[in-house]
């Protein structure tokens, strides 16, 4: 089964850390990361798409993707 995620944030470290965190918990980027700026709050926002293969089991949409 392939599961999918879109990781979202701030453009800043803490960003960068949650998609590292992904990548060593084996989920493999997906695509090109995207920006988009927030001109209300004056900010940056980053997502990366992620994915992860995981044998053996059925897909419930009630499963936390981010304990896979």
């Amino acid at each position: 089964m392939k599961l999918y995620r879109f990781l979202t944030g701030p453009d800043d470290a803490s960003f960068c850390h949650r998609v590292s965190d992904a990548l060593n918990k084996g989920w493999e980027l997906h695509g090109t990361p995207s920006l988009s700026f927030n001109q209300a709050e004056n900010k940056m926002y980053c997502g990366q798409a992620v994915t992860k293969t995981v044998d053996g089991k059925d897909y419930d949409p009630s499963m936390k993707l981010g304990e896979q």
